[in-house]
């Protein structure tokens, strides 16, 4: 037996904790977005709870300078990142996939000419590049993630798109195309099945990404418009009243990086579980 074998139940027990535990740290964030879909302490806009109190007298962690609990709104907030990461990688999975397919096929210069219209793509950051789509359309939670969305799109398309002719290069697909199979039914039934744990993990980064994008873009005041309560126009509303009433900062603060933090341990240990290549390794 190898070192590396009597290595492997060690391994196999910190990958399963770094999985468990940012199944953990996000689940408690997606948690509290559930429940603000059907409980709230108090409504969004009510701001009779007294400029800038402390935490207790029916405030949990306080309120902001309006009046308006900081509970409320943190959870308000954490609904609406789950919701921008959630609407982003889906607009990212679709766009991207579909491009990184045509890409995979595509031959001569127009594989040329989409590959280099995804590196420009990608040359652009993901904020700067959401911000223009935001700015040419109206601040609201769907223009932010439409604009992520599409800005992550290249990053996929392109990751798609070494997938998938990795893929193509297998002897297995030579043989479906031999024995009758179209294009469309080799790509649903032998190259999407081969790429989805890589793309799977990819997509889970994708998510942190996003709801980091969000947070920054209503800071600048380009996300959703209030009463929603972003994470990130918390942030900018507390910078103000940050020594005097810190639990509006660091509240939003918090769970952003939880949340964030979380879901990179969940693609972590999901790289570890469905990368075929760290199961070879493995076994």
């Amino acid at each position: 037996m190898t070192g590396t074998d009597q290595l492997t139940p060690a391994k196999r027990r910190r990958r399963s904790v770094t999985l468990t535990t940012g199944c953990v740290l996000a689940g408690l964030v997606v948690l509290l977005a559930l429940i603000s879909f059907v409980w709230l302490p108090y409504d969004a806009e009510d701001t009779s709870g007294g400029r800038l109190a402390g935490p207790g007298g029916g405030h949990l962690l306080g309120t902001d300078k309006l009046g308006r609990d900081l509970f409320t709104q943190v959870m308000t907030g954490s609904r609406i990142a789950v919701e921008a990461g959630l609407g982003s990688v889906t607009v990212a999975a679709v766009i991207g996939i579909a491009l990184g397919v045509l890409a995979a096929f595509a031959q001569g210069w127009i594989d040329d000419t989409l590959s280099a219209f995804l590196d420009i793509l990608i040359a652009f950051p993901t904020l700067l590049l959401a911000m223009l789509i935001v700015a040419a359309r109206s601040a609201t939670l769907g223009s932010a993630v439409l604009a992520i969305g599409l800005a992550q799109s290249a990053v996929v398309a392109r990751l798609v798109r070494v997938l998938v002719k990795r893929v193509l290069a297998q002897d297995y697909i030579t043989a479906a195309r031999i024995s009758g199979t179209s294009w469309p039914r080799t790509v649903l039934s032998h190259v999407l099945p081969n790429i989805w744990p890589t793309l799977v993990v990819n997509l889970a980064l994708q998510f942190g990404l996003a709801v980091l994008a969000e947070a920054g873009l209503s800071y600048l005041g380009l996300g959703a418009p209030p009463p929603n309560a972003s994470w990130g126009r918390m942030l900018q509303e507390a910078q103000a009243t940050f020594t005097t009433a810190p639990a509006g900062a660091l509240a939003p603060g918090i769970l952003l990086v939880v949340l964030v933090i979380g879901v990179n341990l969940v693609a972590d240990g999901l790289r570890d579980t469905l990368d075929p290549a760290t199961r070879r390794r493995r076994a």
